[in-house]
């Protein structure tokens, strides 16, 4: 776990974790899929999770889903607010499952016209290294899934 001491102040230091992948779609359909359709989509790629949108407009930054979470034998209900929306670019969020927060990103770069780098990834607080083990592959997984559902599906 990453932690600095300096006298009586201790600080977690977040552990940051991505995962790469380069899809053969362009720019806005990877971004139709992952943030367009996200409530729909991200228990798909990865069914440890579950959620609910809170609202029926588009999302947006201040958008707020409802999400629940079992993974480590242990469940887990908290919120997923967007804190970044930019079409075609960025999706950046703020996730509160119980005490913990954790900020995910997703970036998307044109490779060429129908090629996407999707990067995804997450600043995890107090993680230690187990834990970190365990869920550095499934954020690799994810990518990899994602991948796979748009180059079948679109």
């Amino acid at each position: 776990m990453g932690e600095i001491r300096s006298g009586f102040l201790t600080m977690e230091v977040p552990v940051l974790l991505e995962a790469a992948t380069v899809i053969a779609r362009p720019v806005a359909v990877v971004w139709d899929f992952y943030a367009v359709h996200h409530v729909e989509n991200h228990p798909r790629w990865d069914p440890t999770i579950q959620l609910e949108a809170t609202t029926s407009r588009p999302l947006g930054v201040g958008t707020v889903i409802g999400r629940r979470v079992s993974r480590f034998d242990r469940t887990t209900e908290g919120t997923m607010e967007i804190i970044e929306f930019e079409p075609e670019r960025a999706m950046r969020v703020r996730i509160r499952d119980g005490a913990t927060t954790i900020i995910g990103w997703a970036r998307f770069e044109a490779v060429d016209d129908d090629h996407t780098r999707l990067v995804i990834g997450g600043e995890f607080p107090g993680l230690d290294d187990p834990t970190r083990e365990q869920l550095h592959p499934m954020i690799e997984r994810s990518a990899a899934t994602i991948k796979s559902f748009i180059e079948s599906e679109t």
